[in-house]
């Protein structure tokens, strides 16, 4: 699974050759850096960059969450109803607040009693507030108040997601997408999703790459007994670089194993993926940031069986779309889903 490279398209235009030759110049280097799923001549493994795989916490079944992840975000304040407060309640690390919060969010049914922390861990900065692990309640946890963000600020937050919670849809003409997210695994990864669901639009956000399981794995994404690994590489790609808005690169924000099912990101974005198999097989390098909810991956796999072409990108044969499906980011409304 690689970056999509840029398409350079006919010379229409005497007057911009030598731009063009320029940029091709500059797409090939590019390419060479960010192409996955290099075949192995002698082990038939991918050898190029590949999604990220830790094995702590994920477990076997995606819709249990991103287990023992806990993470926030540097210099940034939430604001919010206190839950608990941070003067009776103090720890040594922001890890630490953050699983105080998921305490409370360990009930079956109902929004959790936390969904979002703030802990000072900056011993300099916080002075007498030093340990302070503010539990807190948002009144929408998908637009969660921002106080204070920047250098200055001497707090560290995150967002907890619970049963039901932090799902948002990716809309196509063949179905919507419900998907999961992870906060806690990759918070600056989530909160770029919320700005997106925040403009209400993702202009330009698309699906263009489809390759089904083949027959390397099977239909719960196991991988079988000395079958290659690729290709098809049973995934479906796109973008959410929405036009007109900026996009910063993304940190690594590695965490769960890449199972069936997984959302996560190409390199730092806005490029991501949705896999439909198992990928013990990958390797660390790219960010998990939520995952499709199991009855929804009937939609994926119709998609990566749509009618395709085939591509070389920098040597490797890939299965593009003939026609790229856009997709729109939204909002789920609030009833009981699945997962």
């Amino acid at each position: 699974m690689g970056r999509k490279p840029i398409d350079s398209g006919p010379n229409r235009w005497a007057s911009l050759t030598i731009l063009l030759m320029g940029l091709a110049s500059c797409t090939a280097a590019y390419m060479v850096i960010s192409i996955l799923f290099r075949p192995n001549n002698s082990s038939s493994i991918s050898e190029a960059e590949l999604l990220a795989v830790e094995g702590s916490g994920f477990g076997s079944d995606l819709e249990r969450g991103s287990g023992e992840c806990c993470r926030g975000i540097q210099n940034l304040e939430l604001w919010g109803a206190a839950v608990k407060s941070g003067t009776d309640l103090k720890f040594s690390s922001s890890e630490e607040c953050c699983k105080a919060c998921k305490a409370m969010c360990t009930g079956n049914e109902g929004p959790c009693l936390c969904d979002s922390w703030v802990f000072c861990g900056n011993k300099k900065a916080c002075g007498s507030k030093f340990g302070e692990c503010w539990l807190k309640k948002q009144k929408d946890s998908l637009v969660p108040e921002r106080h204070e963000a920047g250098n200055k600020v001497m707090w560290t937050s995150g967002l907890v997601f619970g049963k039901g919670e932090g799902i948002i849809g990716l809309e196509t003409e063949h179905g919507t997408l419900h998907i999961k997210l992870y906060p806690d695994c990759a918070p600056h990864s989530v909160a770029y999703i919320l700005e997106l669901l925040a403009q209400r639009h993702c202009a330009g956000c698309h699906f263009y790459r489809a390759e089904g399981r083949g027959s390397s794995w099977d239909a719960r994404g196991n991988h079988i007994k000395e079958a290659y690994f690729g290709p098809p590489y049973a995934l479906i790609q796109g973008t959410l670089g929405a036009q007109g808005t900026p996009f910063t690169s993304l940190p690594t924000e590695v965490c769960p194993t890449i199972k069936r099912g997984v959302v996560a990101w190409v390199g730092s974005g806005p490029e991501f993926v949705i896999s439909l198999a198992n990928h013990q097989e990958w390797q660390k390098k790219y960010t998990v940031f939520g995952s499709v909810l199991p009855q929804d991956m009937g939609i994926a796999e119709k998609i990566a069986q749509l009618p395709t072409k085939s591509d070389i990108w920098n040597n490797i044969n890939v299965s593009v779309l003939q026609n790229p499906i856009p997709l729109w980011i939204r909002r789920i409304k609030n009833r009981v889903m699945k997962i």
